[in-house]
């Protein structure tokens, strides 16, 4: 059975996350559902990362077995036809060796956060930014930050309820960028690393707000850390704004596709 890879992109708010769920709708289930048309037997796809209700992704990939060979460019065009009215949509699709996986194969992830700071209400960015009615500090969110760069015991920021084995992570990019948007000024979150732990950007964005509010200094955000206790941890901001943008591999499978 050929085996492809997906890159797909997705509003998650009218999801309960990405993965299949028993009595709520995810990115998971619209997709296997879109195969499902297009071949007979049970559908399981496996993707690089779950995402969060509410977590929006520019580039999440996945891996799924078909029946036959398909041209790239017409499954993409199928499934992208059998996914309508869902807010999810196959960018790319590229074939891959059969060992190939989307999560165990990948080397890291990228994620993108979008906070908006402006008092009116967000119409058209609605459920796409974290909306903050005060102006932020980037240079000091960016010297708390390079506190959390490198290998450490992120327990401070990792929810409670997170299964990974290990605190410990490499984070290797956590850039805070300025943006003039067209409906406001935003503050663009770059964090990259091979792994994350469950809630782990989310944790970091919320605490650095404060940090950019001026309510938090730089090296209270090095205490937090230190502590290696989730109490220590400022507000976790909600999913709004938080996108999966990349998903990185030794060889990337979409280099020389077209787009969908």
């Amino acid at each position: 059975m050929p085996r492809y890879a997906l890159k797909i992109e997705y509003d998650g708010a009218p999801f309960a996350g990405w993965q299949r769920q028993k009595d709520h709708p995810s990115v998971q289930q619209a997709v296997e559902a879109a195969i499902a048309r297009l071949q007979p037997g049970p559908i399981t796809i496996a993707a690089a990362g779950r995402t969060d209700a509410g977590v929006h992704a520019l580039g999440q990939v996945a891996h799924v077995d078909m029946a036959r060979a398909w041209d790239p460019f017409r499954l993409s065009e199928a499934l992208n036809f059998h996914l309508k009215p869902n807010p999810v949509a196959i960018v790319a699709i590229a074939p891959v060796p059969d060992d190939w996986h989307a999560r165990f194969s990948a080397t890291e992830r990228q994620y993108l956060f979008r906070l908006l700071m402006r008092r009116a209400p967000a119409t058209l960015l609605a459920g796409q930014v974290w909306q903050v009615p005060h102006a932020l500090d980037a240079s000091a969110m960016q010297a708390a930050a390079g506190f959390l760069v490198g290998r450490h015991d992120f327990t401070t920021f990792r929810a409670s309820e997170c299964q990974a084995d290990s605190p410990v992570r490499t984070l290797d990019q956590l850039d805070i960028e300025p943006v003039d948007g067209p409906m406001g000024q935003e503050i663009h979150f770059h964090v990259r690393a091979r792994s994350f732990l469950h809630n782990q950007v989310r944790s970091f964005v919320g605490t650095l707000e404060r940090v950019g509010a001026g309510a938090w200094t730089p090296g209270d955000v090095k205490e937090a850390l230190d502590a290696q206790d989730r109490a220590a941890c400022g507000p976790v901001c909600p999913p709004q704004g938080l996108y999966l943008a990349r998903v990185g591999y030794p060889d990337d499978p979409f280099v020389g596709s077209l787009p969908g």
